[in-house]
């Protein structure tokens, strides 16, 4: 028996833009024929132009063996999830081949292969038949699959009815526990709490020690370092680096470094503002020198605002700091200042050890006698990372921030007597 249990070559993903690549049925395929000859034939003949075609993937190869436990790193948009989605056969290659040797279990998004009408007891067999589990298998899991995923008191309801909070800690239950040869992990455990995620986490970990094949798609740094043995970079749909988890997580961190977040305007004319004010340059960079100069949960960072004032006025800096969804996180003002014609400078200090790991953007507003007259939403975009993690805990931190507060602690000795 081969010691590979998973061979890719040369796996290649296009799509076309604006334009469905789906088959359809014959006779809507003829009747399209009959009805519009020339044009069937020229849409047919026509080969798509280069802006036309998006490449998911492009000539992806790499092999796992039987036991290891791989990591499939990148920015968001580089083909990790296509890649998965080929790999269970949810979506068919353009070109190029994957070989799966052995049962293979996945969980790519919330509930992935659940049936909404089916009840969560239902789903778990289901999922198991489909695996190609006896049911005396399947009875053997169970128990443990329910008492995993803290769902007992619902697990007769229809999965429709439940959160996706509980369909994630249901499909992740069934994905480890009944004993797929290959199990592949898309970054879903977000989803879960935090007291969830420390429990698939370990159980991921204990999955790898038992010797199944596990591929694990994920932007936490700490959890692929300490879970993987090799791993895949991919950049634009292609393989850039892959071998050693370390030299691919340090290859990954290179490619994001140096990076200084500006948006700068060199002449008045083209700025962005009103008669007021234009904005000259909003610039965001850490306060000393880190490490790959990564913006880090520990690194102060100086945001720098400069504006052309194109009338004297007093005017102050509002500035919002909002997560990728949207929400804001915090807001804070800059003091008023009396500004003459020419060119205002204001610059915040946000401390390290305040901003939880996540990308967030910064929403400016100029402000004058505390009317806004002027809003830049997204003036910057940036990531803060967390790849230094001590601990055992690897998961995202909880909550929207994540100061270091001082604490006092102390012991006072007491003997105790027994009665």
């Amino acid at each position: 028996m081969s010691d590979i249990a998973i061979s890719v070559q040369n796996l290649s993903k296009r799509y076309r833009i604006g334009k469905s690549e789906a088959r359809t049925t014959k006779r809507r395929s003829i009747t399209r024929r009959i009805a519009s000859p020339f044009y069937y034939l020229y849409s047919t003949l026509r080969q798509p132009t280069p802006d036309e075609v998006i490449w998911a993937l492009k000539d992806v190869s790499f092999e796992v063996k039987h036991g290891e436990v791989l990591g499939i790193i990148g920015r968001n948009g580089a083909g990790k999830s296509t890649l998965l989605k080929i790999l269970t056969r949810i979506t068919e290659p353009s070109s190029g081949r994957a070989v799966l040797n052995g049962r293979v279990g996945s969980l790519l998004e919330v509930g992935t292969g659940f049936h909404p009408e089916l009840t969560g007891r239902e789903n778990i067999y289901l999922s198991g038949a489909i695996l190609g589990m006896k049911k005396t298998e399947i009875d053997r899991k169970f128990d443990e699959i329910v008492d995993f995923s803290g769902v007992e008191k619902f697990i007769d309801t229809p999965v429709k009815r439940y959160s996706s909070g509980m369909r994630v800690r249901l499909a992740f239950s069934v994905a480890a526990h009944l004993e797929p040869e290959i199990l592949l992990i898309d970054e879903v455990l977000s989803v879960g709490d935090t007291e969830f995620q420390k429990k698939c986490l370990g159980k991921m970990g204990d999955v790898a020690k038992e010797g199944r094949t596990v591929l694990f798609v994920s932007h936490n740094m700490t959890a692929v370092k300490s879970l993987c043995q090799i791993g895949i970079l991919l950049h634009n749909g292609a393989v850039s680096c892959q071998g050693e988890i370390n030299r691919v997580v340090n290859t990954y961190l290179s490619t994001i470094r140096n990076e200084i977040f500006e948006r700068s305007w060199d002449s008045l004319q083209s700025a962005p503002g009103n008669s007021l004010v234009r904005v000259k340059r909003v610039k965001l960079m850490p306060a000393a020198e880190t490490e790959n100069n990564l913006l880090t949960v520990r690194t102060p960072i100086h945001v720098c605002f400069e504006l052309w004032v194109l009338q004297s006025a007093t005017l102050n800096i509002s500035m919002h700091l909002n997560s990728i969804s949207g929400e804001t996180i915090f807001a804070v003002e800059s003091p008023r200042i009396e500004c003459e014609q020419g060119i205002a400078q204001f610059i915040c200090n946000i401390p390290g050890e305040i901003m939880n790991d996540g990308v967030y953007s910064l929403l400016m507003m100029v402000v004058k006698d505390s009317k806004a007259i002027y809003k830049m939403d997204n003036a910057v975009i940036f990531e803060i990372h967390d790849f230094e993690r001590t601990g055992n805990w690897m998961g995202k931190w909880p909550g929207a921030v994540r100061p270091k507060f001082p604490w006092e602690c102390s012991v006072t000795p007491v003997t105790f007597t027994e009665n």
